[in-house]
């Protein structure tokens, strides 16, 4: 087969593959899927899993929180390809990582993410989120 065969079917194939779509907004995934899957692990302590199911639905929310790393930085969604992608690989290992212990059924583990998954969240608002951590000055405060 010559290069341009090849070329061209390899052209073929690429084209022929599957288009990524947006279904949810930013704010969507945030409310529906990271906020519900991350506090799972950051409160973990405060039920802690005793059976194999709740070890179960642990290790779905760490893999949900891994994975949705990846939809932040899916083209059309990322807001550019340097700190958002870097604060959103923050988010996939701290997931990857509570994924793991979840699977080794490590509690102690899953405790020590807390402050790896909180950095990641943080970091990423404090980069991407208007007046993140701010008080709100004004008409919306109480006069003393």
């Amino acid at each position: 087969m010559g290069k341009a065969a090849l070329f061209l079917l390899a052209f073929t194939a690429y084209a022929q593959a599957p288009t990524s779509q947006r279904v949810a907004t930013m704010s969507q995934l945030m409310i529906d899927i990271i906020y519900p899957t991350s506090d799972a692990i950051f409160y973990i302590e405060r039920e802690p899993p005793k059976t194999d199911v709740d070890w179960e639905r642990v290790r779905q929310n760490a893999l949900t929180v891994a994975e949705s790393a990846n939809l932040l930085m899916m083209p059309g969604r990322a807001r550019d390809n340097d700190k958002w992608m870097a604060d959103a690989k923050l988010l996939l290992d701290a997931g990857a990582s509570a994924y793991t212990a979840a699977i080794a059924k490590d509690l102690n583990a899953m405790v020590a993410l807390n402050q790896q998954l909180y950095e990641a969240c943080v970091t990423c608002h404090m980069d991407y989120r208007p007046n993140y951590g701010r008080r709100p000055t004004g008409a919306g405060q109480k006069k003393q």
